[in-house]
C-alpha cells in the first residue's frame, strides 16, 4: 500500500495513494496508523482525496482506527469525495468522523483544536 506519512508539531499526516481502498489494503492501514499511535501520534489526518473506491471494510477499519485514538487524541477525514464520500453518508459515518473537503482545512482545525 502506497502511504506518505507527514509528521508535524500538531499533527500527522497519513496520506493514502492509492485509488482502491478495501479488504486487501486496509489491514496495512491499519497497522501503520497502530505504529504511528504507539510511538505517540494521535492527532491524525488522514487524507483519502486520491481514493476513488471503498468498501465496507475499510470503513470498518476507519472505525477501528477512531475507537484506537479514542479520548487520547483526534482523528480528521479529509478529501472524501465522489463514491466514497457519498459512502461516509449512506451509512451515516459522516457523523462519526470529523470529515473536511481537503486538508488545508484538516491542518487549520488541528492548529485550533
Amino acid at each position: 500500500m502506497q502511504i506518505n506519512i507527514t509528521t508535524e508539531e500538531e499533527y500527522t499526516l497519513v496520506k493514502i495513494n492509492e485509488t482502491r481502498l478495501d479488504a486487501a489494503n486496509s489491514p496495512q492501514l491499519r497497522q501503520r496508523i497502530v505504529d504511528l499511535v504507539n510511538v505517540g501520534s494521535t492527532r491524525i489526518i488522514l487524507d483519502i482525496s486520491s481514493v476513488q473506491f471503498m468498501d465496507s471494510s475499510s470503513l470498518g477499519t476507519m472505525v477501528s482506527i477512531l475507537k484506537m485514538i479514542g479520548g487520547k487524541g483526534e482523528l480528521v477525514i479529509s478529501g472524501a469525495k465522489g463514491i466514497v464520500s457519498d459512502l461516509f453518508k449512506l451509512t451515516r459515518m459522516d457523523r462519526v468522523f470529523r470529515m473536511t473537503p481537503d486538508v488545508g482545512v484538516a491542518i487549520q482545525l488541528m492548529a485550533i483544536a
